[in-house]
């Protein structure tokens, strides 16, 4: 929100129109067949305008952990699964089971801005972990960082805000890491669709007890493009959805019914759609990796699902520098600074470039600009 004030009351040249590479999120509409069926939801369901099931439609519920099934190759079952008004909804309500005023959370860094801010008004101490070669956490450096009041560690991968996918192994050694510790790991997963890697991105599912750790968040919004009927899923142990539920009942009493009956037509109809979104998002990650690779001083750290995390070349820090793209080259990007510690030199260092929105032309327009900056 605050980026968004940067461009308030500015007009773009129109030889010089605005580049907005700071949001990761869909920018069209749901496709058709989705937006029809929507209608016809909202036409002939009654129940999609009343109030529903406060973990969510038992339909999707079943659906979600179906898939989960047979795509991660365990266990998983509707009782394991909560539907929730989108997957920051989903990542507050897991922390309102796990951690109170004064306990800590570790979180890799670069972290999601919207995870620090909920720790920050929760009175939750936010241990920031650095990220070793390729922007990927070390699990024996977490381990120094675990104590008495440590309630979780969170992992994002494919990572928001740089686009790391973190390996198997490294995911498996921090459920290991946080069963020994008698703590959660939550997983969040809201880019799974857009791994490079074809299957499974981790196995912990497939652990008899992953129950006992495990905490895995999950978003609709980037699949199927229901950014506005706010849809997300949270898989954890019944007895934890049962705290979830009173924290749900508070808060929106029940997701969006609409939004889930979106979700569950997605989910059985839309696989060879989304396979085709997934193909054209690594298609412009290849051509943002291509671009940048060859634009005079600039470093691409990490690269993946919506996400180019890039190391400028000048001497000004990245909050500074941002304000500038947009006086002078019309392009809105996220500072680093807006995803690490104060102290954090890398913040100053680096920008985000959410690059799913723009195609490969419009790829090509942006290293364009940047060159011309540095010019």
């Amino acid at each position: 929100m605050e980026a968004r004030r940067w461009i308030e009351g500015i007009t773009f040249p129109e030889s010089r129109p605005l580049i907005d590479v700071s949001q990761a999120a869909p920018v069209e509409p749901p496709t058709e067949a989705l937006r029809k069926a929507i209608a016809q939801f909202a036409v002939e369901m009654t129940s999609a305008h009343l109030y529903g099931p406060v973990l969510g439609l038992p339909d999707l519920r079943s659906e979600v952990a179906e898939q989960w099934s047979e795509s991660y190759g365990g266990e998983v079952t509707a009782a394991d699964v909560a539907i929730t008004s989108g997957c920051n909804q989903a990542f507050v309500a897991a922390m309102a089971t796990l951690a109170g005023a004064r306990d800590e959370v570790i979180l890799p860094i670069p972290w999601y801005f919207n995870h620090k801010m909920w720790l920050d008004m929760s009175g939750i101490r936010t241990i920031p972990l650095p990220c070793e070669m390729g922007m990927v956490p070390d699990a024996n450096t977490a381990r120094a960082l675990v104590n008495d009041r440590t309630r979780a560690i969170v992992l994002v991968t494919p990572n928001n805000p740089t686009g790391a996918e973190f390996p198997r192994d490294t995911i498996r050694e921090f459920f290991d890491l946080c069963r020994d510790a008698g703590i959660a790991l939550i997983v969040d997963e809201t880019y799974r669709d857009f791994h490079s890697v074809s299957g499974a991105p981790h196995d912990l599912f497939s652990d008899p007890a992953w129950r006992d750790t495990l905490i895995q968040l999950y978003s609709f919004s980037k699949a199927y493009r229901l950014t506005g009927h706010r849809v997300g899923t949270l898989a954890a142990a019944p007895e934890r959805l049962y705290q979830v539920e009173k924290f749900l009942d508070t808060v929106a009493i029940c997701p969006n019914q609409l939004g889930q009956f979106a979700a569950l037509w997605g989910m059985r109809n839309l696989g060879q759609w989304l396979a085709g979104e997934r193909a054209e998002i690594l298609s412009r990650r290849a051509a943002i990796e291509s671009e940048f690779g060859n634009l005079a001083g600039w470093e691409i750290l990490c690269a993946g699902a919506y996400f180019a995390y890039v190391r400028h070349p000048f001497s000004e820090p990245s909050n500074e520098l941002a304000k500038r793209l947009v006086r002078d080259a019309s392009v809105l990007a996220l500072p680093g600074t807006m995803f690490s510690p104060d102290n954090d030199p890398l913040g100053t260092e680096c920008l985000r470039i959410a690059f799913a929105n723009i195609d490969k032309a419009g790829i090509g327009m942006l290293a364009d600009r940047l060159a011309a900056l540095a010019s």
